[in-house]
């Protein structure tokens, strides 16, 4: 399925952290954890304000979380966008 948002919508996928010691050993169970607010975006609906494959900061508990193919997708509303990370 692919997904398009429509009006002033975005299509973001979270982005995962790795928890690692200092000496570089990845911690189990690491893999399920997202950075908090943060993602990707894939897609786009009639939006100006930040572009495809940009990393952004969104507002906490916002958005509607959708699972295209097995993966977790998050559809916000441009006003829920905070910041785009660089």
């Amino acid at each position: 399925m692919n997904i398009k948002p429509i009006g002033k919508r975005l299509l973001v996928k979270p982005l995962k952290m790795e928890e690692k010691t200092s000496s570089g050993i990845i911690l189990p169970g690491s893999e399920n954890k997202t950075l908090p607010n943060m993602g990707e975006v894939v897609a786009l609906g009639g939006i100006d304000e930040v572009k495809l494959g940009e990393k952004i900061i969104y507002k906490k508990f916002s958005g509607t979380e959708v699972i295209d193919s097995g993966e977790k997708y998050l559809i916000l509303e441009i006003e829920d966008v905070l910041a785009v990370a660089e």
